[in-house]
């Protein structure tokens, strides 16, 4: 069988294609530029993905696979769909994901696209995760399962995805690399966002929110108030905060405080006592299928709204493409446009986007 494996140049996808190899299979390797790196990038820092560096080692690796490696440029996509997404969502005062985001318009469809070209009748890649009966699963390894970030796929693609790491685990995999002689066997992992690098995210928000007109007074520096509107400082900007943090803000006094939401049309961040982050409901939007459930259905399950969080048993009502979700007992630090995903024990039944915090 001819599979075209995605490749970032880290170990996983590296192991993701020794693996097809080593089971016989007619492997070509694949490799996205999706932006511009820095220069301290280029001279092959790591830690990221899909860096100029790490197309390099994409290519190394296949070349002692004995593959093919062919790189696709795919900047224009990932600056629209995941980069501008990620200034415009933190200009309208939500946390964005974009890790969904490049997964569901620039790591898949697009790729499934070229795969079908070239002949391919699957596409593989390095993520923590299973596909079985046409569904989406945990990784075995739960420390690393990335399903989290993986529900917005869809189910018609899906059935073409081959996940070859959904049963290992890390240590394997890096046993499996030094055993093959990989020049990646000991690349650090990915620790922060790919087009971030070692910048401040805010510099990077700020960058894109002025080429897409959006920076004006919504991005500058403004009032840290307290539930009841009184002033207790200053903040550098909405898009430098996030939903349920304590350190740096820099206000008076030996209270703990916890971001609570931000007012962007005010420029102003809110804060409070931990239990005012707690919430019993929300809203999700955009709300993707990956089981077969109906348009308007009712039904318990598992609801996990951020990547390292527990899921949370609920009561989901489905409404076309809104969820509306009902946790048994409160959750804290719901952000609006993060992922909130649900699961049948180990099995992905769909996701949205975190919409409204509704009590």
């Amino acid at each position: 069988m001819r599979i075209v494996c995605a490749m970032s140049g880290g170990v996983d996808s590296s192991v993701a294609a020794a693996l097809l190899v080593d089971a016989g299979h007619e492997v070509v390797g694949l490799t996205m530029r999706l932006y511009d790196a820095s220069g301290h990038e280029r001279q092959g820092r790591g830690g990221t993905c899909c860096s100029p560096a790490e197309i390099d080692q994409a290519r190394d690796v296949c070349a002692t696979l004995g593959i093919p490696h062919y790189t696709v440029d795919e900047r224009e996509r990932f600056t629209a769909t995941v980069i501008d997404d990620f200034a415009r969502e933190y200009a309208a005062g939500r946390t964005p994901n974009p890790c969904v985001r490049c997964n569901e318009h620039v790591k898949f469809g697009p790729l499934v696209a070229r795969a079908r070209a070239l002949g391919a009748e699957a596409l593989a890649t390095g993520h923590y995760a299973r596909s079985e009966d046409g569904g989406l699963l945990r990784a075995v390894d739960e420390s690393k399962d990335q399903s989290y970030f993986l529900f917005a796929i869809g189910p018609a693609l899906l059935p073409f995805v081959r996940f070859p790491l959904g049963t290992w685990r890390k240590d394997q995999v890096r046993e499996r690399a030094r055993a093959l002689g990989l020049p990646n066997a000991d690349t650090p992992d990915s620790q922060e966002l790919c087009f971030v690098g070692g910048r401040d995210h805010g510099e990077v928000v700020e960058e894109r929110a002025r080429a897409l007109g959006l920076a004006g007074d919504a991005l500058g520096p403004g009032e840290v108030v307290d539930e009841t509107g009184a002033v207790l400082g200053a903040h550098a900007g909405i898009h430098r905060v996030t939903i349920g943090q304590r350190r740096g803000l820099k206000i008076p006094g030996t209270t703990a405080r916890y971001v609570l939401r931000v007012i962007p049309d005010k420029r102003q961040v809110v804060v409070g006592g931990a239990e005012a982050l707690q919430t019993r409901a929300l809203e999700l939007r955009d709300f993707r299928r990956l089981a077969p459930l109906g348009a308007r259905e009712v039904l318990r399950a598992a609801v996990q709204i951020r990547h390292r969080g527990r899921p949370a048993p609920a009561t989901i009502e489905l409404d076309a493409g809104i969820a509306r979700v009902r946790f048994d007992e409160p959750v804290g630090a719901a952000a609006a446009g993060q992922a909130g995903v649900v699961y049948a024990v180990d099995r992905v039944l769909g996701g949205g986007w975190i919409d409204g915090v509704t009590g």
